[in-house]
């Protein structure tokens, strides 16, 4: 049984799959990238798309550049004969949440999650600017990396790292990828010049494309379905302020919140996949997680070596959940964020059965 379940039921995540992170994928539409990716993570359980109990996907259409875009990546799915389906306009990792709650109602006891992005076509520097404040930040057009820049100067003036101190950060974590075979930036990549001051090129995700998916299972059905189940033991979400200026930019509460009421706090985590798309977010985030030095950080390379846009945060959890399933991690934090200077955060628990 999980360590510390503090729910009605107990869920666990019994597969996860990701696509190659590419910067381009222009031969391939959004449903040919999925297709692989929702194969494999079902071929992983052995079940077949209509045995799955509910399904529910993360995606965008301001990057899909039409409505309802998501309804076309269902033909990847097979919903003929009719299935139990839902959609978040988000990353993944809160189409998975809702897929939780789904399971813990009873309604279902196994679900499969999936999202995707293809942020190649278009800038998304500008596209980003269109989640602000409509009446006074959007206006002015601030891109999601001069955003973040105001909060990487913040951390610095506070004293809280400086700019040797975040370009070890994308050193790390790109050197880490170097055993990511689905990582788009791997090994030794130079820090660049500055896109805005003081972030470098290191110090930003890269733009590409990507999908990921996993599936949970409850109670049994996720001890039939894998060796040793990630089991998902508490997870919260909570956002901060809209407004920036009424944000102090070097803290995350939420993600804090977020932490303490999924349990994070109950006991030791021995691995912590952080969904920090910019070096200086990583600071933010372990400060709020209470991360120390004994916890391997983002050993997948996080959202520095790969960042597709809708599902880098669905892949933390994947990542920290296929750990466990390997025996690398006992008890593992995930982190998801949306939103410009970690605006919405999603903290899960994570832990294996004894072994």
């Amino acid at each position: 049984m999980p360590r510390t379940s503090r729910h009605a039921r107990d869920v666990a995540v019994v597969a996860f799959a990701q696509s190659d992170h590419l910067r381009r994928t222009d031969e391939l539409s959004e449903v040919e990238m999925v297709m692989p990716v929702l194969h494999q993570v079902l071929a992983q359980t052995g079940l077949k798309a209509g045995e799955i109990g509910f399904t529910c996907s993360g995606s965008s259409d301001y990057l899909a550049g039409r409505a309802f875009s998501f309804t076309m990546t269902l033909d990847g799915v097979g919903a003929w004969p009719p299935i139990s389906e839902s959609h978040v306009e988000m990353d993944g990792a809160w189409a998975l949440y809702e897929a939780w709650v789904k399971i813990q109602t009873g309604e279902a006891d196994t679900a499969l999650v999936y999202s995707y992005g293809k942020a190649s076509p278009g800038s998304v520097r500008d596209v980003l600017t269109r989640q602000l404040d409509p009446y006074y930040l959007a206006p002015l057009w601030p891109d999601s990396v001069a955003l973040a820049a105001l909060q990487a100067q913040a951390l610095i003036d506070a004293g809280e790292t400086d700019e040797p101190a975040l370009a070890a950060i994308g050193a790390r974590s790109r050197a880490a990828a170097e055993a990511n075979p689905h990582a788009q930036l791997r090994g030794a990549v130079p820090q660049g010049d500055y896109q805005v001051r003081p972030l470098r090129t290191g110090d930003c995700p890269p733009i590409g494309d990507g999908a990921a998916a996993v599936v949970l299972a409850a109670g049994d059905t996720a001890r039939r379905l894998c060796g040793r189940p990630a089991w998902i033991t508490g997870i919260d979400h909570r956002i901060e302020a809209h407004g920036l200026g009424l944000r102090d930019l070097t803290d995350s509460p939420s993600t804090r919140t977020a932490a303490e009421r999924a349990g994070v706090f109950d006991a030791p985590v021995d691995t912590a996949e952080l969904h920090a798309p910019f070096s200086s977010q990583e600071v933010v985030l372990r400060k709020a997680l209470g991360l120390g030095d004994g916890v391997t950080v983002n050993p997948s390379g996080g959202a520095l070596a790969a960042n597709p846009m809708m599902a880098a945060g669905l892949i933390r959890i994947g990542e920290a959940a296929a750990r466990i399933h390997r025996g690398e991690s006992d008890r593992a934090v995930a982190h998801a964020t949306s939103g410009p200077c970690l605006q919405q955060n999603l903290v899960a628990v994570l832990e294996g059965d004894p072994v």
